[in-house]
């Protein structure tokens, strides 16, 4: 049996376009198959809590998770599978940014996808992030689920500060929604980080390694745990960055003008950036951030809350993927 949980907006609703060819397949191989379209923010969590708890390995086979949607989409469902060792997830991106998939090498025709998911095998296994709020403080972003978890789930990357501005920002932004209307949907992110940097708060912080060395910053612009290479429409922040080695590269930007970070944007874009100064990469499987006033913090582009304490964790090789 096959769960697929499609968010029917995606790319402005041409997700419905996708899950036709989808569900044709699943008719043409006689596959059972049942079909969720989400309805809001935190609708796929809870359709894939509900799918995935309570699992009896005695009785219940894997359950077939398939994912039509962005960034956002795949975040909800990893946060809301409980049982990752009993459940098989097969993704299919449509959003506007689609930093998950860049990295695996997806083909662009969505049939081939689509052949693959049908096949129903576990073809590798990533790893995840996990960030804990040590503290949480209002206000709620503007799109956000009913309640706020004291931890999330994230698959690409986790950042505080003005990365996660920008996500918030973009979530509710109406000029979003007009490029995605017309495939450029990239480009509201540059356009709000511009915004985002001139209006950057001087903020200082420490950030605890999971070898206990402390890194203090006078004024930090971003931290981001970065499990994948990009966020934010292709950013390459963790050039570098290996998808299943238990470890995440933490890239921070702290301590230099607002004008030199816009210098670094163009390079951070093509994964070279290091080298300017007030940038930092550290590769590490935990990481404590204190700073002197609450930010906020999004996993995979979802922003809920704002947090002065935030402990970053890796989860090895916790996901595991038919595509």
């Amino acid at each position: 049996m096959y769960y697929c949980i499609v968010n029917p907006s995606a790319r402005s609703g041409k997700g419905k376009d996708i899950w036709n060819r989808l569900e044709y397949k699943f008719l043409e191989k006689s596959l059972e198959y049942e079909v969720h379209l989400t309805k809001g923010p935190g609708h796929a969590t809870r359709i894939a809590k509900k799918l995935t708890e309570n699992l009896d390995p005695e009785k219940d086979s894997l359950v077939k998770l398939v994912v039509m949607g962005g960034d956002g989409t795949l975040n909800e469902v990893m946060n809301g599978i409980m049982d990752f060792e009993r459940t098989l997830v097969g993704y299919i991106p449509i959003g506007s940014s689609n930093d998950f998939a860049r990295d695996l090498a997806y083909p662009g025709n969505i049939d081939v996808l689509i052949d693959r998911i049908v096949e129903g095998k576990k073809v590798r296994a990533l790893d995840l992030g996990r960030v804990t709020f040590n503290s949480m403080t209002g206000p709620m972003s503007r799109l956000h689920d009913d309640s706020a978890s004291t931890s999330r789930i994230f698959d690409v990357s986790s950042g505080i500060g003005f990365d996660a501005a920008v996500c918030e920002e973009a979530l509710a932004s109406g000029t979003k929604n007009f490029l995605n209307k017309i495939g450029l949907g990239k480009l509201t992110y540059g356009m709000i980080a511009i915004r985002q940097l001139l209006k950057a708060q001087k903020v200082p912080c420490d950030i605890v390694l999971d070898d206990g060395k402390t890194i203090h910053l006078d004024r930090f612009i971003f931290i981001a745990a970065m499990i994948h290479h990009y966020e934010g429409g292709g950013f390459n922040f963790a050039p570098k960055a290996d998808l299943t080695d238990g470890k995440f590269d933490l890239c921070f930007a702290g301590d230099m003008p607002p004008a030199r970070m816009m210098f670094a944007l163009p390079f951070s874009f093509f994964g070279n950036y290091y080298w300017i100064k007030g940038i930092g990469h550290y590769v590490t499987s935990k990481a404590t951030i204190r700073c002197d006033e609450p930010m906020w913090v999004h996993t995979d582009g979802e922003v809920s809350v704002k947090s002065d304490n935030i402990t970053f964790e890796c989860l090895k090789e916790k996901l595991q993927l038919m595509n």
